[in-house]
């Protein structure tokens, strides 16, 4: 395999350098261009894929997106957006909307979370005060 770097100059990254540099599987790979996630892969003259910087940066923003807890579907959202308009702007707003109702959704679970934490505590507070009273009772 030759130096990524010089296949990222070429622009001629093969499957197995983009996976080796996002982490992603071939298979990944193939389901992202098979929802439209990764247009216009190119192909070599042998039929193999082959992929350039371009595609290596939207490979990694969509990994970002997906840390973020963007679902493929919110994704393909905004891929659509951006096709639609050729608009990175409007992209970028979109992507503001989709953060903002996940950023709620997290803040919501935490909250969630705190009570069911309050909650284990106080019921942990009743099981000990309940078994040190059954210990207190047992004949010695």
């Amino acid at each position: 395999m030759s130096d990524p770097r010089e296949a990222v100059e070429r622009n001629e990254l093969s499957v197995g350098e983009v996976c080796a540099a996002t982490g992603l599987s071939a298979r990944t790979l193939r389901y992202y261009e098979e929802l439209g996630l990764l247009p216009d892969v190119r192909r070599s003259a042998g039929g193999r894929r082959v992929y350039g910087p371009d595609e290596l940066e939207r490979l990694r923003f969509i990994g970002r997106l997906k840390a973020l807890g963007l679902s493929l579907a919110e994704v393909q959202e905004l891929n659509a957006v951006y096709a639609i308009g050729h608009s990175t702007q409007q992209m970028l707003q979109s992507l503001d909307r989709l953060l903002d109702s996940h950023q709620a959704e997290v803040e919501d679970r935490i909250k969630s979370l705190d009570r069911l934490r309050s909650e284990i505590g106080s019921y942990r507070e009743h099981i000990r005060a309940r078994a040190e009273e059954l210990e207190t009772r047992k004949p010695r």
